[in-house]
């Protein structure tokens, strides 16, 4: 039988907050193998989503222009979500 019970804000956050730091930890396990694996010839790059404002970087120009390419695609989607929602 389907027991529903109603979920507090403190259970929402704690979920959040674990789902974050697994996150956190399978992004760093995932650095940590690839520079291991391949440590001469790695590159690697970021995005780092503040609002729609995209930060990128990257060890290649090549990288940081992929990044790039994919914050302002994650940028539009956002806003436009956020235009549709209002």
């Amino acid at each position: 039988m389907i027991s529903f019970h109603m979920h507090t804000p403190q259970d929402f956050l704690r979920v959040g907050a674990t789902i974050t730091f697994v996150g956190f930890i399978i992004l760093l396990v995932g650095i940590i193998l690839t520079i291991i694996q391949h440590p001469a010839n790695s590159q690697m790059g970021g995005l780092i989503m503040i609002g729609p404002i995209p930060i990128v970087f990257g060890s290649s120009p090549e990288i940081t222009t992929n990044m790039l390419g994919l914050g302002l695609i994650v940028s539009i989607l956002y806003l436009f979500l956020w235009k549709m929602k209002h």
